[in-house]
């Protein structure tokens, strides 16, 4: 979860949130050099008075100007489409989870099981155990198996809402009449924090998301 005075992303726990964050440095380096250049080109520009007419007026660099941001755009556009592709992957999950939202909670159905389907609402702050963040922790967790892959039905009762795990690189809206779907794993486990990402009303800043990862034989103990 995020820390206070964080500058940069969350820990990553899963393939594609590591993949989001190599991402995002790729794009911050490009996009400091480009900068740093147009930085020292200004201050080229004001500090001196010297002009090169062969320079001025040359289509060689007319042509540089032109293809080097081309190819800038092409080397960020290849791994962004790659990411997007892989968050569409769905191979075999091991099992479906369904996130309903509601005004303002949320409900959860583990549709590989039998009448496994709890509703998750915030711990009010007085209820809090020491350890326990305010806003952040609800009465009942959703346990998952750790190293696997799960998908993720997310759809809402009422208005929009958006289901958000940034440290797992998940954020799908969540809307009346339709189904969205995502896939999640983590590769270690703990607890994940995340929130309703959608303006959704009053209670908005209310509805927290708590993942519990634990191993697969606790898994099947706690859903038996």
């Amino acid at each position: 979860m995020a820390t206070p005075a964080q500058l940069g992303l969350q820990n990553a726990t899963s393939p594609i949130m590591e993949e989001l964050i190599a991402f995002h440095d790729h794009a911050l380096m490009i996009i400091f050099l480009i900068s740093s250049l147009v930085l020292y080109i200004i201050s080229l520009m004001l500090t001196t008075k010297l002009t090169h007419t062969s320079t001025m007026n040359a289509q060689e660099i007319e042509m540089i100007w032109t293809i080097l941001p081309a190819i800038i755009l092409i080397m960020i556009a290849l791994p962004s489409l790659r990411i997007l592709y892989m968050t569409d992957e769905f191979n075999k999950p091991y099992l479906t989870l369904k996130a309903i939202g509601h005004q303002w909670y949320w409900s959860y159905e583990y549709s590989d099981y039998e009448d496994l389907a709890f509703d998750s609402y915030i711990t009010p702050t007085y209820f809090l155990e020491p350890g326990e963040f305010r806003l952040l922790e609800v009465d009942n967790r959703t346990t998952l198996p750790m190293e696997a892959d799960i998908r993720m039905l997310i759809t809402s009762q009422d208005v929009l809402h958006s289901w958000a795990v940034p440290s797992l690189g998940v954020k799908t809206d969540a809307i009346p009449g339709r189904l969205n779907q995502a896939m999640l794993a983590s590769m270690r486990p703990g607890l994940f924090y995340g929130q309703c990402s959608e303006i959704c009303g009053s209670n908005h800043s209310f509805m927290p998301i708590v993942l519990e990862f634990i191993y697969f034989q606790d898994f099947e103990v706690w859903a038996s």
